[in-house]
């Protein structure tokens, strides 16, 4: 016994989408202000037809009453559907005029509530029909009363549930739409998260490669002439003043700029290739650079970034794997051709000893991932030589 109340209790509880809006929309009240006036207009046609069937005195004034107020109780149907439509079962057999009002709040249960509450007051809203035909004869022979009673009533409940049926699909279908998006923002950004690990790595290995190198040449010199020790601790005294200011410009970009805040340089492009090998012959790399590119500045921005990262990545693993061996960088290309770039050393192997500059073996995972996202392709590992190659193509339209 103890089953039913707290079933009746959980069916009373609303759910999250049966909560009503905080404030009526323009659109529900004049939905609201449209089925008043249809209650109104048929419930005084419901009650002139009882009047011509012999409706009189106390019984006429208390059918008029209750009417009226069970149609004004209608502005108040989205808030409490399930008290006014208890409501209507006790006061409709005794108000035809309550008729239409009673059916409006039972089509707002069956769409706003659950279905097991629609059935509940369509149920004793039928129970109650006899003592309506006794109290109020409307001239209907018992054939014709009571089936259209139970078909109006189950038509009205059918109505309400398919407009809740409409209603949570629309919510789920938002749902889905709002977790879709969620979910679109979240891969956009881990998507720029490794953009931007990538980029880390790309600058920071480089500049800490030359960091090391010259360090390096300092431990293994300690007895070279004084010019040529302090020459390599400004190289790298500039070397770690460059790795931070690159560092800071890639933190940057996670965090939000400022409104009246100087917007960002722009990233390097093909252009700055010189300083680039110069840098790296600085640090005592053998480089043999081949540029078949007559004007390295015309290579489109977007090319540009893309080659001269894979140059810079593909110089750090050479300093880093085959630090002795010389290197040979080709990069030639063309509009409508693609831009082509080739470095090659001796395999780490043959080149001599260890590195001695540790690596997490993201780089060359970095590089392919950038030429795929530009349209490009990339390949590297032993040629027939022995020689480690690194090979790239990006495109480059004309």
């Amino acid at each position: 016994m103890t089953g039913i109340p707290s079933r009746l209790s959980d069916l009373l509880v609303r759910e999250e989408e049966d909560v009503p809006a905080a404030r009526r929309s323009g659109r529900d009240w004049w939905i609201d202000s449209v089925l008043f006036l249809l209650a109104i207009v048929f419930g005084t046609v419901s009650l002139v037809h009882s009047y011509d069937h012999g409706l009189r005195g106390a019984l006429f004034v208390i059918d008029l009453t209750c009417g009226v107020v069970l149609c004004l109780a209608l502005w108040g149907r989205r808030r409490w559907p399930i008290a006014l439509g208890l409501a209507s079962v006790s006061v409709m057999p005794i108000s035809s005029f309550a008729g239409p009002a009673g059916a409006i709040i039972l089509y707002t249960v069956a769409a706003y509530r659950r279905w097991q509450l629609a059935v509940l007051v369509a149920a004793g809203q039928l129970a109650l029909l006899p003592a309506e035909r006794a109290i109020h004869p409307q001239g209907n022979s018992v054939a014709t009363y009571y089936p259209t009673g139970i078909l109006g009533t189950a038509a009205v409940v059918a109505w309400g549930m398919f407009r809740r049926g409409r209603l949570q699909t629309q919510r789920e279908r938002q749902r889905r739409t709002e977790a879709e998006e969620q979910l679109r923002v979240e891969q956009i950004r881990h998507a720029e998260r490794e953009r931007i690990a990538r980029e880390m790595h790309d600058v920071l290995a480089h500049r800490i490669s030359l960091l090391s190198l010259h360090a390096g040449a300092l431990e293994f010199h300690p007895d070279a002439p004084p010019d040529e020790i302090a020459r390599a601790a400004a190289v790298i005294r500039a070397s770690a003043h460059q790795a931070l200011e690159d560092l800071r410009s890639v933190i940057g970009v996670l965090r939000d700029r400022a409104v009246d805040e100087e917007p960002q340089p722009p990233q390097p492009t093909l252009a700055a290739l010189p300083d680039l090998l110069e840098e790296s012959r600085a640090a005592g790399m053998r480089l043999n650079a081949d540029v078949r590119v007559a004007d390295t500045g015309a290579v489109p921005d977007a090319v540009g970034r893309h080659a001269l990262r894979i140059v810079q990545e593909a110089l750090t693993n050479a300093r880093k794997h085959a630090g002795s061996a010389p290197v040979d960088l080709r990069i030639e290309g063309a509009p409508g051709e693609g831009l082509t770039i080739e470095v090659r050393n001796p395999a780490p192997v043959l080149a001599g000893g260890a590195t001695q500059i540790p690596g997490s073996g993201a780089g060359l995972v970095g590089l392919a991932e950038r030429a795929a996202l530009s349209g490009g392709e990339l390949e590297h590992g032993l040629d027939a030589r022995g020689d480690f190659r690194l090979r790239a193509w990006l495109p480059w339209s004309s």
